[in-house]
C-alpha cells in the first residue's frame, strides 16, 4: 500500500493502513481529514464537516488561523531548533508575553500538556522540600477523582479511570485522591507532608464536569491556610474555552499559584505547553535539574507568541460568551428529547445521551454521516468543544443536526 495507490483517496484505504500499521490505542470515527479552515474540515473524499471537537481544545483558534500560520511560516524560514544549550530570539519574548497574559513572573516552557503536568509536579515537590520544609522524599499531592492530566506512568498512577490505569503499574507513591468538588474531603486530606493540590477547574475528559459554586474558592482558601500550592491544570480549560483566559479566575474568581497550559497555546500547529508561576515557585529550579530538548524551541515560541496575542483580544472572549449562551439554550431544548442532562460552560459541553437510544459513540457516528464531528467520552457522554471562532450559523446547524440524530434514533 502506497500513497500512489489509486485507492489512497478513500477512507477505507486509510483505515486499513492504520489497522495494519498503527498501534490500536485509538478508535477514531470513520473519517480521514485532509484540510481545514476555521471550524470546517474536509476529508479525503471531498466531504465537508463542522468540527465540534477542535482537537480537544487545541484548535481553539480554528484550523489554519492566518496569524498562527504566518508566524509559523516566518519562523520556519529562520530557525526551528537550538536546544536549551543556546538561547534563541523567540524564547525570552514568549516567556515575557505569556507571563504578562497570565499575571505571573516566570514561565517554564515544555511541549505537551502531560509534560507540563509532570513538570509542575516536580516543581511542587522541590518547592515543598526547599520552601515548605517537608522531609526528603515524603512530599504528597492531593488530586481529584475522575481527573485527566495526561497519559504518562506518573500521571495515570493517580488516575481513577481503569482504562487509563490498569496494566501499567507499578506506580509512584505520593498522591492522595479525593472526590472532585468536595471541599471538606480536600481539607481533610491535607496534612503536614502535603505540598500541593492539583485540580482541573473543569474536568474535561470526565464529561465537562463543572465544579459546584464556591469550590475553586475553597481550594484557594485551603491551600492558603495550609501554606501549600494550588496547581491548576488549565491545559483544556484555559485559553478561552470557558469564556475567560483562565477558568480558575473566570469561574472561581481566584488565582492559582501554578498554571499548567498547553493545547491551544500551540494554536493547533505544534505542541507547546508551559508551567507558569511566580519566581518564588519556579525559582527552585536550577541548571541541570530539569529540561527538554524541544521545550522553548524557536518555532514553538513564535507560534506560542502569536497564540498569546490572539488570546489577549477581548472580542474573542465576548464571542465565546455569546456562543456559549446559544449552546446552552439549544441543549436545554433537547433535554427529554434524547438528552438526559448536560453540563456546559463557555463554548464547551458534556451531553449525556439517553441510553435507550444508544451510546455516545452511536450518536457521534450518526453525526459524522451528517457532516458534524464530535467525540464521546465514558460511554454515554458526547463532548462538544468547537473552535472558538465558529460561525453562529455553523454552531446552530451542528446543534440542530444533533437534534435530528436523536429524533432519528428515537424512531
Amino acid at each position: 500500500m502506497t500513497l500512489t495507490d489509486p485507492l489512497a483517496a478513500t477512507t477505507t484505504w486509510h483505515e486499513q493502513l492504520l489497522a495494519e500499521r498503527s498501534a490500536h490505542n485509538y478508535a477514531p470515527l470513520p473519517v480521514v481529514l485532509t484540510s481545514g479552515s476555521g471550524a470546517r474540515v474536509v476529508d479525503v473524499e471531498g466531504r465537508e464537516y463542522i468540527d465540534c471537537l477542535a482537537g480537544y481544545s487545541a484548535l481553539n483558534f480554528g484550523h489554519g488561523h492566518p496569524a498562527l500560520v504566518a508566524a509559523a511560516h516566518r519562523q520556519l524560514d529562520r530557525l526551528t531548533l537550538t536546544g536549551r544549550a543556546f538561547g534563541n530570539d523567540q524564547l525570552g519574548p514568549f516567556c515575557a508575553e505569556l507571563a504578562a497574559l497570565v499575571g505571573k513572573q516566570m514561565v517554564l516552557p515544555m511541549n505537551t500538556g502531560a509534560e507540563a503536568v509532570e513538570s509542575g509536579l516536580k516543581v511542587a515537590r522541590k518547592w515543598g522540600y526547599e520552601v515548605r520544609g517537608v522531609p526528603h522524599d515524603r512530599a504528597r499531592v492531593v488530586v481529584a477523582a475522575n481527573n485527566f492530566h495526561g497519559r504518562t506512568i506518573g500521571i495515570v498512577g493517580f488516575s481513577t479511570d481503569p482504562e487509563a490505569r490498569n496494566g501499567f503499574g507499578p506506580f509512584a507513591p505520593g498522591f492522595d485522591v479525593v472526590p472532585y468538588g468536595d471541599a471538606d474531603a480536600l481539607r481533610a486530606a491535607v496534612g503536614p507532608e502535603t505540598v500541593a493540590v492539583l485540580v482541573e477547574p473543569v474536568q474535561g475528559e470526565a464529561g465537562v464536569v463543572v465544579p459546584p459554586p464556591g469550590y475553586l474558592a475553597a481550594v484557594r482558601d485551603i491551600c492558603t491556610d495550609a501554606g501549600i500550592l494550588f496547581v491548576a491544570d488549565e491545559v483544556q480549560s484555559g485559553f478561552g474555552r470557558t469564556g475567560h483566559v483562565l477558568a480558575t479566575r473566570g469561574l472561581g474568581g481566584v488565582d492559582a499559584d501554578v498554571y499548567l497550559l498547553g493545547k491551544a497555546l500551540g494554536g493547533g500547529i505544534l505542541p507547546v505547553s508551559a508551567v507558569v508561576a511566580d519566581e518564588a515557585v519556579l525559582g527552585v529550579l536550577r541548571p541541570g535539574q530539569h529540561g527538554s530538548t524541544f521545550g522553548g524551541n524557536p518555532l514553538a515560541c513564535a507560534v506560542g507568541r502569536a497564540a498569546v496575542g490572539l488570546m489577549a483580544e477581548p472580542a474573542l472572549l465576548r464571542q465565546v460568551v455569546t456562543l456559549g449562551e446559544i449552546l446552552r439554550t439549544e441543549l436545554e431544548a433537547l433535554v427529554g428529547r434524547g438528552v438526559v442532562t448536560f453540563r456546559s460552560v463557555g463554548l464547551w459541553a458534556g451531553v449525556d445521551i439517553d441510553p435507550a437510544l444508544g451510546t455516545g459513540r452511536t450518536v457521534c457516528e450518526a453525526l459524522c454521516t451528517r457532516g458534524v464531528l464530535a467525540k464521546e467520552t465514558h460511554g454515554a457522554t458526547v463532548r462538544l468543544s468547537p473552535p472558538l471562532v465558529i460561525a453562529e450559523a455553523d454552531l446552530r446547524h451542528a446543534l440542530a443536526t444533533l437534534g435530528e440524530v436523536l429524533a432519528g434514533l428515537a424512531g
